[in-house]
Parts: C-alpha cells; sequence; structure tokens
C-alpha cells in the first residue's frame, strides 16, 4: 500500500510526477507538498491526519461517484491514502528528455505493428530497424517501429522497399512522455483525470520524487 501510485501536481495543477503513498506523506509532513482531495480542497498533513474512518466516506462524500478508500495504518490511527499532492514552492513545468526504449517505442506506435496495422498481444510484437542495422541503421526514434513478428520476418534484414513492406507513418521522436502516454490503466486513479485531462503536452515523468 506505501508503494501505491499518488500523482504530484505543480503549484498551477499541473502534472509532474508519480511517487509512492511512502513519499507523498513525507512531502506533506514536511510542508513541501500538501494533499489535493475533493473540490480541489487542500490539506496540510495535520489537517489530513485528522481524518479518521469513520469520518470519511467510502465514496469521499460523492455518492455518485463512490471509489473506495484505502486507509494506511499509522501511530496516528489509520490515514487515507492520497491519490494527489500539490508541491506549495514548485511552479515551472520540468523539460524531459524522453528516453529511447522498447516500452516508449512501443507506446509511441499504439502497440501496433507499423507495417500492416494489427494490434497483436504484446508478446507478438517487436522492434524493427527499418534501415537494418546490416545497412548502417542507428537504435534512434526515426529508425525503430513496432512490428508484428509476420512483418518482422517477411522484411527481415532488407528495407521496406526491399520488402515490399510500407510504413504507416514515419517514425519520429514522441512530444510526450511515458506518464501521459503508457498503458498504465492498472497505476492510475480516478482521482487523477481531471488534472491528466489537462495536461495538454505538459512535461510530465514517471518517476519518483527525489
Amino acid at each position: 500500500m506505501l508503494n501505491s501510485t499518488v500523482l504530484v501536481l505543480n503549484r498551477s495543477y499541473l502534472p509532474i510526477h508519480v511517487t509512492s503513498v511512502r513519499r507523498a506523506f513525507s512531502l506533506v509532513y514536511q510542508g513541501i507538498a500538501r494533499v489535493v482531495g475533493d473540490e480541489y480542497r487542500t490539506f496540510d498533513f495535520d489537517q489530513w491526519s485528522g481524518f479518521r474512518v469513520h469520518d470519511r466516506s467510502a465514496s469521499h462524500g460523492n455518492a455518485a461517484e463512490a471509489r473506495p478508500v484505502e486507509w494506511i495504518g499509522t501511530s496516528r490511527g489509520p490515514l487515507p491514502a492520497p491519490r494527489v499532492i500539490i508541491l506549495t514552492v514548485f511552479d515551472r513545468v520540468p523539460r524531459r528528455h524522453v528516453r529511447f526504449s522498447r516500452a516508449n517505442v512501443m507506446s509511441r506506435d499504439g502497440f501496433t505493428c507499423q507495417y500492416c496495422g494489427d494490434r497483436p498481444p504484446r508478446s507478438q510484437l517487436n522492434l524493427d530497424h527499418v534501415v537494418p542495422r546490416a545497412h548502417g541503421g542507428r537504435s534512434t526514434w526515426e529508425n525503430v517501429v513496432a512490428s508484428c513478428l509476420d512483418c518482422n520476418r517477411r522484411k527481415g534484414g532488407r528495407t521496406p522497399e526491399q520488402a515490399g513492406l510500407r510504413l504507416l507513418r514515419a517514425p519520429a521522436r514522441p512530444r510526450w512522455t511515458p506518464l501521459a502516454s503508457l498503458p498504465l490503466a492498472h497505476n492510475r486513479h480516478a482521482e487523477w483525470r481531471p488534472f491528466l485531462r489537462v495536461m495538454d503536452g505538459a512535461a510530465v515523468a514517471r518517476e519518483s520524487l527525489h
């Protein structure tokens, strides 16, 4: 539970990080952040720790949008796990480099083969060098795409033109960052939705806040 995810906002309510419940409690306790609750209300540690099981309903006071509350046992008694916190002294949105990785290439391409357009199970997707490494092709955003196993075999060590294949679109470095685009539905919480909707290209990184 202490390692479950919490969305971190800057003072402009833009998402900038994902951290753990453990780290979120530490930031709130130090006064570096406040918990964001219903209707964008914010709470310092003493205010948040004042909530008890009998004080808060499982729907966070909103029967129309019931959400289970997860409780953390502390020396002060059980506290509701925060889902969103806001930093008190951080305004700017950090510009972050999107790391070139298998997961990020797959996410950029929507887990879709860039030659035939199929979306097979992830175990049936590979990364393909558009210009093969044997021909001098490099492992870059502009030269690597997701490819199903069938197209990968068909293409082999040739260029798409040589293999009679055509790319659905030219590969390029993405403008998004991992939190915005990776399939993290199992890690996201309903409380995040209002903030993720208004990102519009804000720099977001899925990493622990140090």
